[in-house]
């Protein structure tokens, strides 16, 4: 059994613009699944709809089922699938400007009554993050983006979530803080045993670390197979990896006819 499953989701806004069209994929238990795309191709949209967050920008699922752990969560409020154990880093590294990174870490456990396992909580992330210690001192505003990836994620993990949904880690950071992003995000998938769905328009640096992916286009998705296989897609290469060598890519699974995005 799939750890997430979404089964020919539609989305709508505002009762009109209809941004997901019949969109299903997997996240398997342990998995590291990346969704590609390029901006406006609705990965954002997919992750809000597994974590409960269109309501408020006026989005709905209108068709289709999201299960995790084979329970159905579409009438669940988001702070329920937290409960139940699915976290959403954000877009946008969203901190408290005004706290140290450990003040920023504290806050995010309310949950926690035991000072003992709050320390740590706090100790895990810094080691997991070594920059974060590195700027213990530092009010979170004056960390470096990267830094402030790092304190957003490390934030989000504080509990032992089953399924992190993360989206758009990379975003404006500069070239060696990317791989030290996306080295961690494998550290967190294969040592923690949580399941991870990444939404990334930085496909070299997400097929690095991704099992699988999912090709996104105008709401549907238009290609998936083993991180390994996408790599070797002409497609592939040409709209998202800066190449053009003819590859065989007989094994990439399609969902609709193959076309040229590049064409």
């Amino acid at each position: 059994m799939a750890l997430l499953s979404l089964n020919n989701i539609e989305v709508v806004y505002d009762s009109i613009f209809l941004a997901v069209k019949g969109v299903s994929l997997e996240v398997p238990e342990n998995g590291l699944v990346a969704l590609l795309g390029a901006n406006g191709a609705g990965k954002g949209t997919i992750l809000k709809s597994i974590s409960g967050l269109l309501k408020p920008e006026r989005g709905k699922v209108t068709r289709g089922q999201i299960t995790f752990e084979g329970q159905d969560i579409l009438s669940l409020d988001p702070p329920e699938r937290v409960r139940g154990g699915v976290v959403h880093v954000l877009e946008g590294r969203r901190v408290f400007e005004h706290l140290t990174p450990e003040e920023d870490l504290l806050a995010a456990t309310s949950m926690y009554s035991d000072r003992r396992q709050v320390k740590r909580q706090i100790d895990e992330m810094l080691t997991l993050f070594p920059r974060l210690a590195e700027r213990s001192r530092a009010q979170a505003g004056y960390t470096s983006g990267g830094e402030q990836q790092m304190l957003a994620m490390a934030r989000a993990l504080m509990r032992c979530f089953k399924l992190t949904l993360l989206d758009e880690p990379s975003l404006g950071l500069a070239p060696f803080l990317v791989d030290e992003i996306f080295d961690t995000i494998r550290r967190i998938n294969t040592e923690s045993g949580t399941g991870v769905l990444l939404v990334e328009q930085n496909a070299v640096a997400a097929l690095d670390v991704a099992d699988s992916a999912y090709l996104i286009e105008q709401g549907r998705i238009v290609m998936s197979g083993t991180a390994e296989v996408l790599k070797a897609n002409p497609d592939i290469q040409q709209a998202y990896l800066g190449s053009g060598s003819n590859v065989d890519y007989h094994a990439v699974k399609h969902y609709r006819r193959r076309k040229r995005w590049l064409a």
